[in-house]
């Protein structure tokens, strides 16, 4: 199967009053490029969650965004310092005592004296929050995954039927490029017998001029080189898999031979369909950029 480099995926997870949400979308790149974005509690994770996601994506820049609730009613607690508190109190005294003033510290004054008392959070069960984390996860990276390949089946129709248009063109070249030399051969035989009125020719000039001309503008190499590479590209799209730097690397190639296509092109017509061929590969490339 093939799986496009775009996708999205959301999942929710939550035990007890715990709830883990998890959100994914990626766009084309061409490494494997994590961006998460999650609360401090779960940064002891992070290395854990990376392993987790490489297990579904190897290329694509992907932004993950965590969120995380706890609705317990006993998930913080009060803390009072008594030796703290005991410390303010001795110090109220000694100003009472060295500048003449009142000490009328009051329960309520010295409990909002700094750290008396402080709200903690109590601990979290890290393999519990773990298995919540996890479950989020890997629900979020099934959906995006899934997302992934249907977009992908996609791209491989709409690549698959450019493919067959560039062998369309391929096979209109390889019929046309011998008309044209049969074309330049009378072409240049009419033009002899023009200059040369009743002399004899010379069939063994034209015949090598004709050759030459062959040599110079025969582009069959080329064609079976390229017919080879579009074969060999559709086959890798129905065997599936990580392929996009495979296809990328047969696109080139493919460019590659259009280009000397074009550059020995003699005649409009397979000048015209050199410039389809390459638009058709262009396209393919394009399309190429959004595949895993």
């Amino acid at each position: 199967m093939i799986k496009s480099m775009t996708g999205f995926g959301r999942f929710e997870a939550s035990v007890g009053s715990k709830k883990v949400t998890v959100e994914m979308k990626s766009v084309n790149h061409r490494y494997l490029d994590m961006n998460i974005r999650m609360p401090k509690v779960f940064n002891m994770f992070d290395g854990a969650i990376r392993n987790e996601i490489k297990k579904y994506a190897s290329r694509g820049k992907i932004d993950i965004f965590i969120s995380y609730e706890d609705l317990s009613e006993n998930n913080s607690s009060l803390k009072y310092n008594e030796e703290l508190a005991k410390e303010y109190l001795s110090y109220f005294e000694r100003i009472h005592e060295t500048f003449g003033l009142n000490n009328d510290v009051s329960v309520l004054s010295l409990s909002r004296c700094p750290e008396v008392l402080t709200m903690e959070e109590q601990e979290t069960d890290e393999d519990e929050l773990w298995k919540i984390i996890l479950e989020a996860i890997n629900g979020a990276c099934e959906k995006f995954t899934q997302s992934r390949i249907t977009e992908g089946e996609h791209l491989r129709d709409d690549l698959i039927n450019k493919l067959d248009e560039m062998l369309d063109i391929v096979g209109f070249i390889a019929v046309r490029s011998p008309m044209v030399f049969e074309e330049y051969r009378n072409n240049l035989r009419a033009q002899v017998e023009e200059l040369l009125e009743n002399t004899p020719m010379d069939e063994s000039r034209i015949a090598t001029e004709v050759v030459l001309f062959a040599d110079k503008m025969c582009v069959d190499e080329e064609l079976v080189r390229l017919r080879s590479h579009i074969e060999k590209m559709k086959d890798d799209l129905n065997q599936g898999g990580d392929i996009g730097r495979k296809l990328d690397f047969l696109a080139q190639e493919m460019n590659r031979e259009a280009n000397t296509i074009l550059s020995k092109a003699n005649d409009l017509e397979v000048t015209n369909k050199g410039i389809d061929l390459k638009t058709e590969i262009e396209k393919v490339r394009e399309q190429i950029q959004n595949i895993e």
